[in-house]
Parts: C-alpha cells; sequence; structure tokens
C-alpha cells in the first residue's frame, strides 16, 4: 500500500521559515521520484521541488529557487521541504507526490506523479 504522509504546515509571517516532512512507505521512497507541489485557491496545481530516488538530483520552480531547499533522510523514509524567506504568495496547500518514471528532466508537472498525500496548508501573511 503506497502511502505518504505530509506534515509542517502553518501559519507564519513573511519572511519566516518553515519544513514541511513527507514519510513514504519504503518501497516508494527508494524507488519513485518524490515532488513537492502546490496549490493556492482558484490556481492549478504547480510544481516546487524534486528530488531523483538513488542520486539525489534536484530541481526547482523558478519562483522558489534559492528560498526553498527539497532533501531526503534515508532512515526515517522521509523527503523535506524547506521553505525559507516565506513570502505570501507560498501561501498555498503544498502536496507530497511520488512517481515511478517521469517524462520530463525536471519531473515539475503534476501530470506525471501516479501517488499523491492528503496535503497540508501554508499561510504566510504580510
Amino acid at each position: 500500500q503506497v502511502q505518504l504522509v505530509e506534515s509542517g504546515g502553518g501559519s507564519v509571517q513573511a519572511g519566516g521559515s518553515l519544513r514541511l516532512s513527507c514519510v513514504a512507505s519504503e518501497y516508494i521512497y527508494s524507488s519513485y521520484y518524490m515532488g513537492w507541489f502546490r496549490q493556492a485557491p482558484g490556481k492549478e496545481r504547480e510544481g516546487v521541488a524534486t528530488i531523483y530516488p538513488r542520486r539525489g538530483i534536484t530541481y526547482y520552480a523558478d519562483s522558489v529557487k534559492g528560498r526553498f531547499t527539497i532533501s531526503r533522510e534515508n532512515a526515517e523514509h522521509t523527503v523535506y521541504l524547506h521553505l525559507n524567506r516565506l513570502e505570501p504568495e507560498d501561501t498555498a496547500m503544498y502536496y507530497c507526490a511520488a512517481a515511478n518514471f517521469v517524462t520530463t528532466k525536471q519531473a515539475l508537472l503534476p501530470f506525471e506523479y501516479n501517488y499523491w498525500g492528503q496535503g497540508t496548508q501554508v499561510t504566510v501573511s504580510s
């Protein structure tokens, strides 16, 4: 059974930081591409960051480069998204997702992903 469980969302002021966690089942964590996505009210879901299995190559959306970092903790089967210098425009529901194969190098397109977590809300006030 595929499980992706996110946590770590919350409300912060602009300039603040949060760390989101996504605990995955062991098979998924070791073999799948893992990504973080977000969706704000009235907007389409967009890719934020991805990390490759094994080699750990990462890609980021232009809007978060230099502010967000995706990382993995092998012992805990956990993928993290570190959110720094948050802006009100970062307010959204954030989702963790897993893909067994991807069609683009950056792997930031939602349709490439097979499995999704339930989401965790991030709210940034000005």
